[in-house]
């Protein structure tokens, strides 16, 4: 691997807590499928870890809960026919899917009011626009 996968800021993957498995991918392959267990499946105990601040643990173990198996995020990559490859894609893809989740929510939107000269000059232009078209028919439509 290429070494920690930066969540955010200072924070990154801890190696110790990471648990990997490979298996067979599926679809063709030739001869080589086989014999290779390229499919890269990585798991997080998110329920468990002491590397997350624990007010980003609690974020991310409301915003996963639906992917999550108790309390363990599960991440699979199988695209790449090289191990390594898939790898690197499931660990990048566990690290994107910790930031998002981590990440602070977003601010309040603030109400705020329209003046009145705005909402008077919109409908004024509306009636114009109207009056416009009105006079493009032969018609006198008063």
């Amino acid at each position: 691997m290429s070494g920690p996968y930066r969540i955010r800021g200072s924070v990154s993957l801890p190696e110790a807590e990471l648990q990997w498995r490979f298996t067979r991918s599926s679809g063709p392959g030739g001869q080589h499928v086989n014999t290779s267990d390229s499919t890269a499946e990585l798991r997080f105990d998110l329920a468990r870890t002491e590397a997350l601040p624990q007010v980003w643990k609690a974020r991310a173990l409301e915003r996963l809960s639906g992917r999550l198996v108790d309390g363990v995020l599960v991440v699979r990559a199988g695209e790449h026919r090289s191990q390594w490859r898939n790898r690197e894609t499931a660990a990048v893809r566990m690290a994107a899917l910790l930031a998002e989740a981590t990440a602070p929510p977003p601010r309040p939107r603030r109400k705020k009011k329209i003046p009145r000269g705005v909402n008077e000059r919109r409908l004024r232009q509306k009636k114009q626009r109207g009056d416009l078209k009105r006079g493009r028919s032969g018609r006198d439509w008063t």
